[in-house]
């Protein structure tokens, strides 16, 4: 009765009405761990906690008939007992928190379409839109006292055809005269501005954009949210990250800054002034002393080690907790005492939990394992509410304290329980430089070392982001090994978790001793009896594209089937079609015309497209049309190269999708490609299809 009560009060409230996405209860008919398995999974968001000790989270399922996905709101025990589901509605409840001490629930969903915030109370009843935002919001957060919050909505920044011309109104004409006109999969229109009213307790009043005529972005586009913004605890003042350039600077450079906002005088200040690189995630001690964020040192290296800083609001003296601890960190959340700082970070091809004390700079390992943590929420009592996952399994809501890690959802508990699930192992790899490369393995189910296995040499992109225990619904270890394939996933150099030595190494060496990495790896786990040499495909996206281009034309027969998604196919255009430049700069060494520059001279010289003479290996090439990162273009040009040369290939092109493939069903039509292809190569009974291919 209460659920049916919910949803009635959407239909009530305006909301556009479909038919329900929820748990399906589907189970897979045998134990395989196949596609659908994947696409049943619920996806667990982050937990946020009461002053009581109450949890709120969501959990959404995708509905591959709808083409879309669907979240509703759960509430628990600090224990994980008592669980109860509170929303039951169409559309989804985004962003939920706790305000009002506990006694109600504040949430994003859409009114008209157009996401506005929502409060109900905290057992789901009584449900209203607050906002009004023209556009929607994409995101808030309410002052500790609740009377004041910060929305994300957007402001108009580009001139349209009408704006130019007002007696050519069906124009669509884009008149471009800088640089960041496109920036990942849009058109550069509109921006993201904060925008603070007052709340007082049934609607938001007086919203202001505190970024007024100013042509910046708050937060920061693509990935900048909610976290780009912390409000001190009497609320009075509200700290934002913007990096307050525009046009070709923009594109030139990763100089964000944090700004402080005086909520009684209108006033801004610049907190981080001549600190050079990224300045994000600001969050604010409880007891107001302090406000901690991740920095970078250097502009334009948007992959630089993220220290630890700490501003004492009283003398504005800034302190790097991290001078002495090499690696970089992701999140952070002050212990309840504001003595300490949590965080997360890679190391070790793992991303544990870690907590760093603010007088002796001492790190210590908070929770860790062959697994992943997302997400912190510290509480009095000295645990953490966080998040887990590994290769084998989804998020699922934990708590962690003194050592202990308890689980305290099981969402997808059952369902994994039905099906025969690979294993994983952790390899030491000797390079071809003296050094040892953590590299995950993973072997499918029921796994049987007197028989020969094909085998899949997965390629990160970034370049430089983890290979740690990622759980991901596209590029699904898991489901790779269960489809009969031993994974091979190397922590190459490049890649974050292991020092900033090795993470930096890839900048200017695009093609070099990465490369040869893939390769000690390859050639390593050939010596063993269960590989069939004779069979080991290799797959990447992004920059792994670009490394199944560079290995397509440098192999030397050591794979048999090849697999590139949204690759970079041809530096010198990639450098001319992509937009943030400072990427492009750093990680090159700049343009292609510098015949001065040896290290970019030297990227440009490993362009993948200049080894196509070399092609010889089946290939497959998928890019999504929205992806402004690396044009779609560049795949086409590479899925002409293959079939001139006469090599078989095959491209998968999406005119809706973007860097990602995020729409259910080209999410399964990639996977049912990706596999078809590998069969059809790796797989010992269809040892005849090149021959058929090439009659």
């Amino acid at each position: 009765m209460a659920l049916a009560m919910i949803a009635a009060s959407c239909t009530t409230a305006n909301q556009e009405q479909s038919e329900m996405i929820d748990n399906s209860g589907w189970r897979p008919a045998d134990k395989n761990y196949t596609i659908d398995v994947l696409e049943a999974l619920g996806r667990v968001g982050t937990p946020n906690v009461s002053p009581d000790g109450k949890i709120l989270y969501s959990v959404s399922y995708e509905s591959v008939e709808q083409n879309r996905s669907n979240a509703d709101l759960y509430v628990m025990n600090s224990d994980g007992s008592e669980k109860s589901r509170i929303t039951a509605t169409p559309e989804s409840e985004s962003n939920a928190v706790w305000i009002e001490n506990g006694k109600r629930i504040a949430f994003t969903s859409p009114v008209d379409g157009k996401p506005q915030l929502w409060v109900m109370n905290a057992d789901g009843s009584d449900r209203k839109a607050v906002s009004n935002v023209e556009g929607g919001i994409a995101g808030f957060l309410f002052s500790p006292d609740g009377k004041k919050v910060v929305m994300i909505g957007s402001v108009k920044y580009s001139r349209d055809a009408k704006d130019i011309y007002p007696d050519l109104p069906l124009a669509t004409g884009r008149l471009i005269d800088d640089l960041m006109y496109k920036h990942w999969d849009e058109w550069v229109t509109e921006i993201p501005h904060p925008l603070v009213g007052d709340f007082d307790g049934s609607k938001v009043t007086g919203v202001t954009d505190i970024m007024a005529d100013e042509p910046f972005e708050a937060p920061m586009k693509p990935f900048g949210g909610i976290e780009s913004f912390a409000w001190s605890p009497d609320g009075l003042k509200l700290i934002y990250v913007s990096r307050k350039k525009t046009g070709m600077e923009y594109a030139l450079s990763t100089n964000s800054d944090l700004y402080m906002y005086d909520v009684t005088s209108g006033t801004t200040t610049n907190l981080t002034e001549g600190m050079m690189g990224y300045d994000t995630a600001p969050v604010w001690s409880p007891d107001g002393k302090y406000v901690a964020w991740l920095s970078m040192e250097h502009d334009g290296y948007e992959s630089d080690k993220n220290r630890i800083f700490i501003l004492d609001t009283a003398t504005n003296e800034k302190t790097d907790l991290t001078t002495d601890w090499d690696y970089t960190a992701n999140e952070l959340a002050w212990a309840t005492d504001s003595k300490s700082i949590y965080f997360i970070a890679p190391k070790d091809g793992v991303i544990p939990v870690f907590n760093i004390a603010l007088d002796t700079k001492e790190v210590k390992v908070v929770a860790d394992g062959v697994c992943d943590y997302e997400s912190l929420a510290p509480l009095a009592d000295g645990s953490v509410l966080t998040k887990r996952h590994s290769m084998l399994y989804p998020n699922e809501i934990v708590s962690v304290k003194d050592g202990k890690v308890t689980q305290l959802t099981e969402v997808n508990t059952e369902i994994l329980a039905a099906v025969d699930m690979p294993t994983v192992e952790k390899r030491m790899v000797p390079t071809t430089d003296g050094k040892m490369m953590t590299t995950w393995v993973l072997y499918p189910p029921h796994f049987d070392p007197t028989k020969k296995y094909p085998a899949l040499l997965y390629c990160q992109g970034g370049p430089q982001s983890a290979v740690s225990q990622s759980f991901s619904y596209r590029w699904n270890f898991a489901l790779m090994a269960a489809n009969g394939y031993i994974v091979i996933a190397p922590n190459r150099r490049g890649l974050p978790g292991f020092g900033t030595e090795w993470n930096a190494q890839i900048s200017g060496d695009y093609g070099g001793q990465n490369m040869k990495d893939y390769f000690s790896a390859v050639d390593d786990m050939k010596k063993e009896p269960y590989i069939d040499a004779d069979r080991i495909g290799a797959a990447g996206a992004s920059y792994g594209g670009f490394s199944v281009y560079w290995l397509a034309g440098h192999h030397e027969g050591r794979f048999a089937a090849f697999i590139a998604h949204a690759g970079i196919f041809n530096t010198e255009a990639q450098y001319l079609e992509t937009e943030e430049m400072w990427f492009a700069n750093w990680d090159l060494g700049g343009p292609f015309w510098d015949k001065n520059n040896a290290v970019a001279q030297r990227s440009f010289a490993n362009s993948p497209h200049l080894s196509v003479d070399k092609w010889d290996t089946p290939i497959l090439i998928t890019h999504g049309e929205y992806d402004f990162r690396i044009l779609a273009s560049q795949g086409m040009m590479a899925f002409n190269a293959a079939r001139l040369r006469g090599v078989p290939a095959e491209m998968l092109i999406f005119p809706d999708e973007n860097h990602w493939i995020l729409k259910p069903q080209n999410c399964v039509m990639w996977q049912r490609v990706f596999f078809r292809w590998l069969d059809k190569w790796l797989k010992p009974e269809n040892n005849n299809a090149q021959t058929s291919q090439n009659e």
